[in-house]
């Protein structure tokens, strides 16, 4: 438990037998992204000093940060079919560390653990419902948190995964042939690259039923669009941070309102929109986003000073942490969440 073991492949069977073998064993994955620059692949490990790191034929050139398993080596077939024993292991301990863009600085190591990834995935069974006749494309790059839910909802569920081939992600032309030949009723966008989608296709996909939102704001003019040209499929917007076991709020599209919401709190978890003082704000009026409930990540990699100005203690709850998110909200009189940006001047292209 809390070992971390680097895996750096490309999308693949082996991508999702080595997260597998990673959480079966007991500690947690650090995905390394084998399109990332060399300097940032060193930093991460250096930084998350793995036990192991997981690779396979295109990625062997990887930098050594420990014993290396080629997973493209028949090194299974003397294992036991059943699963390990992994003693202490506990609801707290890890399950996977991801890494920022590092907009802000170095990229800092997310530690997230089992209790709000489970959360969060049970969360998304009781409001989607997955069933075996499903099928989800798994097209996010496996170093950003979506994907942690792309590769577990539908293992977890029964449903069928597919998984896009590397760099099919950017496709729109190869997205749409996989969707329509897979019978694909499930997906995520960020929406910037269902702007790009819906503008390559001009036909209906009968067999996708919902779409899923989220990593930007999303603008009501694209709504609109999407309905438009996909009027029987389902949009849904969610909102949160890699500190939080990837989202922590939810609004389903019927309306296209100019500022998409971004909802209210998903199960467990509460969200609050505080001034400088950390008090709440009345209804209508802009401040500070802060999350707590049992998602908020256990803090950053190494960086203990940061943790502790990111991650406070709760004042409304005694015993529980928020993780401060520097977004700006406020509340709409339905109770549903809008975002309106950042409070510093960060910029994202």
């Amino acid at each position: 438990p809390d070992d971390r073991v680097a895996i750096c492949v490309e999308r693949g069977l082996s991508m999702v037998v080595g997260l597998l073998a990673i959480l079966k064993a007991g500690g947690a994955y650090v995905p390394v992204d084998p399109d990332y620059p060399a300097e940032r692949v060193r930093h991460m490990l250096s930084d998350s000093a793995p036990v192991a790191v997981l690779v396979h034929g295109a990625t062997r050139h990887v930098p050594e940060a420990g014993p290396v398993i080629d997973l493209d080596r028949p090194v299974w077939g003397e294992s036991p079919a059943s699963n390990p024993v992994v003693a202490g292991l506990t609801p707290r301990h890890l399950a996977y560390v991801i890494y920022t863009s590092g907009s802000t600085g170095l990229p800092k190591g997310v530690m997230n653990a089992h209790a709000g990834v489970v959360n969060r995935l049970l969360w998304m069974q009781d409001a989607y419902g997955l069933g075996a006749d499903d099928v989800v494309l798994q097209k996010t790059p496996f170093s950003f948190d979506v994907s942690v839910w792309e590769f577990l909802w539908p293992l977890q569920t029964g449903a069928r995964l597919i998984m896009a081939r590397p760099g099919g992600h950017r496709d729109p032309d190869y997205l749409r042939e996989v969707i329509a030949r897979e019978h694909v009723t499930t997906l995520h966008f960020v929406p910037s690259m269902l702007d790009v989608f819906l503008a390559s296709t001009a036909s209906e996909l009968p067999q996708l039923v919902r779409v899923i939102c989220s990593g930007e704001a999303l603008p009501g003019s694209l709504v609109k669009r999407f309905h438009a040209q996909l009027p029987t499929v389902e949009l849904h917007n969610l909102y949160g941070p890699t500190e939080a076991a990837v989202d922590v709020s939810a609004w389903h599209c019927v309306t296209a309102p100019d500022n998409t919401p971004i909802g209210k709190p998903i199960a467990n978890t509460t969200l609050y929109v505080l001034d400088e003082q950390r008090q709440p704000v009345p209804q209508g009026v802009a401040g500070e986003l802060y999350i707590g409930g049992v998602q908020v990540a256990r803090g950053y990699l190494n960086r203990a000073e940061l943790t502790a100005e990111r991650f406070i203690d709760d004042p409304f709850v005694p015993g529980g942490r928020l993780y401060r998110t520097g977004d700006l909200a406020r509340h709409r009189p339905d109770g549903n969440l809008e975002y309106l940006g950042r409070n510093d001047d960060q910029v994202k292209l």
